[in-house]
C-alpha cells in the first residue's frame, strides 16, 4: 500500500488549496502543521522542502518513477496532483490553457493583492488611506474580473478545476477585503457553488481547531513580526 502524502499545511486560503484537491482527489494524505506565527517555516527541516519557507509544500513518497519527490508553492502542488491523478486539470492542450490561466491569474493577482488588502486594512500598525484604498480598490477590479468571466460558465475555466480550489479561498475573506459578493452575482453564484461541495466544506475544517488556539493575528504582535517582519536570512 502506497504511504499517504505529507502535506505542510497551516489553515490560509493558500493552504486551503491543497486540502481541497486532496479532499476532491479521495487520495490518503497526513498533515505536518506549519504554524507560520510561531516560526515553524524557518526550520532547517521545512526548508529542505520548501526554500521559499512558505508553506504549502508536500511530499509526495510515491513521485515519478516510484521516488519520492517535494513539491512547494501552492500552484505547482496543484498542477503536480492534477498531471498525476488525472483529474480537475485537463490533458487536452487548450483545456489546459484554459485552466493554467486562471491558476497564474490567481497565483500572481487575487492571491497577492487580496493579502496586501488584509494587511493595510487589518494588521498594519498605522491605518494608511493610501494603502487601504489601493489594495481594496485593486481586489474590487479583480472581483469584476471573475465577474465577467463567470457570466456564461459555470466554473473559471468551464468545468470545476484547479483553477477554482485556488481561487475560492481567497474569495471566503470577502468581507476583510472590503467586498460585498452582492455587486458580483456570478460571483456569488459561484462562491455559493464551490463552497457547497463537501470536499470543499471538509478542506477549509482542516486545521481549524490548531488556528483557534491562538490569538487572532491582529492581535497577537509577535506572531506580526515573524510574518511580516521577514528580511533575508
Amino acid at each position: 500500500m502506497t504511504a499517504p502524502i505529507e502535506l505542510y499545511y497551516w489553515p490560509t486560503p493558500n493552504g486551503w488549496k491543497i486540502t481541497i484537491m486532496l479532499e476532491e482527489l479521495g487520495v490518503p494524505y497526513v498533515v505536518k502543521y506549519i504554524n507560520i506565527g510561531r516560526g515553524d517555516q524557518f526550520q532547517p527541516d521545512f526548508l529542505k522542502i520548501s526554500p521559499n519557507n512558505r508553506m504549502p509544500a508536500i511530499v509526495d513518497p510515491d513521485g515519478p518513477g516510484g521516488e519520492s519527490i517535494s513539491v512547494f508553492e501552492s500552484g505547482a502542488i496543484l498542477q503536480y496532483l492534477g498531471r498525476k491523478y488525472g483529474k480537475f486539470y485537463p490533458s487536452d492542450e487548450r483545456a489546459r490553457v484554459d485552466v493554467d490561466q486562471w491558476l497564474f491569474w490567481q497565483v500572481g493577482g487575487l492571491g497577492p493583492m487580496a493579502g496586501q488588502a488584509h494587511h493595510f486594512r487589518q494588521y498594519a500598525p498605522e491605518r494608511i488611506a493610501y494603502g487601504i484604498d489601493r489594495y481594496t480598490n485593486e481586489v474590487n477590479r479583480l472581483y469584476g474580473v471573475m465577474n465577467k468571466r463567470l457570466a456564461d460558465r459555470p466554473f473559471l475555466a468551464g468545468d470545476y478545476s484547479i483553477a477554482d480550489m485556488a481561487a475560492i479561498g481567497w474569495v471566503i475573506p470577502h468581507e476583510n477585503q472590503g467586498q460585498d459578493l452582492n455587486e458580483f452575482p456570478n460571483l456569488k453564484r459561484w462562491f455559493d457553488a464551490v463552497l457547497a461541495r463537501p470536499a470543499v466544506k471538509k478542506a477549509i475544517e482542516v486545521g481549524k481547531e490548531e488556528r483557534a488556539r491562538q490569538k487572532s493575528l491582529a492581535e497577537d504582535e509577535e506572531a506580526q513580526k515573524v510574518l511580516f517582519g521577514q528580511r533575508a536570512r
